[in-house]
């Protein structure tokens, strides 16, 4: 099978909602509870618009169908951060194991250097050594655990934070 990367637009919404929704329901990737409603997707869509944050997609090269996305966010929102952001990897769950998440990875990495940031987040839940390893291949470091940072499924989830320094920005400056 054949896939292709390319930015996610408003139309892969519902295809988005239901990679989110399925890791909501059925695993500690996010520490969420309920399902996202389409509202709740058009509103994370328009700030990412709003914040010019990427949304890739990779599809299957036949039929066009979205089998994972990626994105990135402001890590935290004071000025100082402006070159971290925090991302996310998402693959459908028929589609894991396939590679995709690497694909996604190194495209998320590419548009953060493009955009001149220096410092990418990871927050993974610690018991998803899949993500752990994916994260580590690409070269991030591993920073450390929130322990008991949420509670889902009638357990503590410890949250390890990864980073990936980038040689960008060439040269940041402060805001005055």
């Amino acid at each position: 099978m054949k896939f292709i990367i390319k930015p996610g637009s408003e139309t892969q919404l519902p295809a988005i909602l239901e990679i989110l929704n399925d890791a909501i329901l059925n695993t500690s990737a996010l520490y969420d509870y309920k399902p996202r409603t389409m509202e709740n997707m058009k509103h994370w869509y328009h700030a990412k618009q709003e914040g010019n944050y990427p949304i890739v997609g990779v599809f299957e090269a036949e039929n066009g169908t979205l089998c994972g996305f990626a994105s990135y966010g402001p890590f935290r929102n004071w000025p100082a951060y402006k070159y971290t952001v925090e991302h996310s990897v998402y693959v459908r769950s028929d589609m894991r194991g396939q590679g995709l998440g690497k694909l996604l990875l190194q495209e998320i990495i590419e548009k953060a250097r493009e955009q001149d940031y220096h410092c990418i987040i990871g927050g993974i839940d610690s018991s998803n050594q899949v993500s752990k390893s994916l994260h580590e291949k690409a070269g991030f470091i591993y920073c450390g655990t929130i322990q008991h940072a949420g509670y889902k499924f009638g357990r503590w989830l410890d949250l390890s934070f990864y980073q990936l320094i980038l040689k960008t920005p060439v040269f940041p400056v402060e805001d005055k």
